[in-house]
């Protein structure tokens, strides 16, 4: 009887304020939460890799990366964001590359993620009028990271002192502007000179533009002089187009560049076309990019080009190339567990294709668990008889982001 008696009283108490009659009834529907003054920042990989050049020994690096920081909420169109980066080399039998960076094992294949301990990322942030400004060390990626990018494979990224300008005020049209007197290298806080930072006097221009039915335009001019490394020194103006044209997707895109080379008195041409068909899930796609001799994009995502197995990257960086065609074939499809594959063959020549500079065949598997974990694995393997080395990396690693 007591407990009966207690069941009909506290019954009305269980079933009011229930979730159905909050949804149903907008009276007692309450405001979502307000955003937190104070966001963390959590972004840490792990990776295993392996490489292999010709006339070096076999490099062994298993690496592990944390990117911590804060990022405040705006207040009155200001805010802010501070990040520091710092790797460990768990497995160091490798040489990372630039003078002073640790590892450096003597007579090691290269790969370039040394230990270093070094603020990232700390900006003051404006938006208004549809426009952001950004003034501090910060990441820039502009476009497809041809020209300008934060080398994001690398473990230590490439960053920019920088004051930058984003604006949507117009319609349709999007307009950067980033003016830069240091960059921030991947060779982190031990490198010495040059390797660990590069002063300059750099104006990037860059805009997009949609209004024209199913197409994007887009155009740059990129002038970059730097006081430590004058070879790097160039003036690049270039547009691109892509659209769909029978169910296919082209894009085209092209420029010049004068004080080219690394006496910075050539001129040179840039280049770089592809059509991409989708089956479903599927997509294949074929691509012709050339770089004439001299050419350079000391700024760039570099290992996002020309194959992952990096044997062009420093003479794309610093406009040494002889001259490079890369034709190349991609095919990505899904396969088991949700994970995402994607087969690449290139073929390399010289500016006129007549000499042939080798192939190469890379292989990338992606599986995204959810929205906190990424694995990625990676082969490529470049062959050669040319002067370039011959050259086979593999890599393992898994990602975490909050």
């Amino acid at each position: 009887m007591k407990l009966k008696t207690l069941f009909l009283l506290t019954s009305p108490l269980l079933h009011a304020g229930t979730p159905t009659t909050a949804l149903t009834d907008p009276a007692l529907a309450t405001e979502p939460a307000p955003e937190p003054w104070i966001k963390p920042i959590i972004d840490i990989r792990s990776r295993y890799e392996f490489g292999d050049v010709d006339r070096l020994d076999p490099s062994h690096a298993f690496t592990l990366r944390e990117r911590l920081g804060i990022k405040t909420a705006a207040f009155h169109g200001f805010s802010a964001l501070i990040e520091g980066e710092f790797s460990q080399a768990l497995v160091d039998d490798y040489n990372s590359g630039a003078p002073g960076a640790d590892p450096t094992v003597a007579g090691n294949t290269v790969i370039s993620d040394p230990e270093t301990n070094e603020l990232n990322q700390a900006y003051l942030q404006y938006f208004g009028f549809d426009t952001t400004a950004k003034l501090g060390r910060q990441r820039i990626i502009y476009d497809n990271a041809a020209f300008i990018g934060n080398v994001g494979w690398r473990q230590n990224e490439q960053t920019f002192d920088a004051l930058s300008l984003n604006s949507t005020k117009f319609e349709k049209l999007t307009l950067n502007y980033a003016y830069i007197d240091q960059v921030n290298r991947i060779f982190g806080s031990e490198a010495i000179g040059t390797n660990q930072d590069v002063s300059g006097n750099i104006h990037l221009f860059n805009a997009s533009y949609t209004g024209l039915e199913g197409i994007t335009m887009g155009a740059y001019a990129y002038l970059m002089d730097f006081e430590d490394v004058e070879g790097w020194d160039n003036h690049t103006f270039g547009f691109s187009a892509s659209g769909t044209l029978a169910e296919i997707l082209f894009y085209g895109e092209f420029a010049y560049q004068d004080e080219a080379g690394t006496s910075n008195q050539e001129e040179a041409l840039y280049s770089h076309v592809t059509a991409t068909k989708t089956f479903g899930k599927q997509s294949l796609t074929l691509g012709l990019e050339h770089l004439d001799a001299g050419f350079q994009t000391p700024l760039a995502t570099v290992h996002a080009f020309n194959g992952f197995a990096d044997v062009f990257i420093g003479q794309r960086i610093n406009g040494t190339l002889p001259g490079l065609t890369d034709v190349y074939l991609s095919h990505t499809l899904p396969i088991l567990y949700g994970m995402k594959w994607t087969n690449v063959v290139h073929a390399y020549g010289d500016n006129e294709m007549s000499t042939g500079l080798g192939w190469e065949y890379d292989s990338v598997i992606l599986k995204k668990f959810d929205k906190h974990f990424t694995a990625i694995g990676k082969f490529s393997h470049f062959e050669t008889e040319s002067a370039y080395p011959t050259t086979t990396r593999i890599s393992l690693e898994l990602n975490y982001s909050f």
